[in-house]
């Protein structure tokens, strides 16, 4: 059988400055917005870019660190792993989402 893994890597900016949300057991997680851009050539030949945002989360010591450091901007590079869940929105509508959970993460 394969191994499969599962790895992103993503450079951008922060889309926005880090939510935390702090537990009662003292665990943390940080959530923000990652934006990265994209150029390519247009059918009319000229060079054309994009944004696409990513939802991005981090616990721990990571979270600790985006949440000392991470502000609205900041150009990083971060790596982990792709994560599909699913979810009830407030009006009881299963949502689905897919993010980024961070488990490392470098300020550029």
């Amino acid at each position: 059988m394969n191994n499969i893994r599962n790895h992103i890597t993503l450079i951008g900016n922060m889309g926005s400055n880090p939510q935390i949300t702090n537990f009662d057991n003292g665990n943390k997680v940080a959530r923000f917005q990652l934006a990265t851009d994209r150029s390519f050539r247009a059918n009319d030949g000229k060079i054309k870019s994009s944004t696409e945002w990513h939802k991005v989360f981090a616990w721990g010591n990571i979270a600790g660190f985006i949440e000392s450091y991470g502000e609205k901007g900041k150009k990083v590079a971060i790596h982990g792993r792709v994560v599909n869940r699913t979810y009830l929105n407030t009006e009881g509508k299963k949502r689905n989402v897919t993010e980024v959970e961070v488990q490392h993460i470098i300020g550029l």
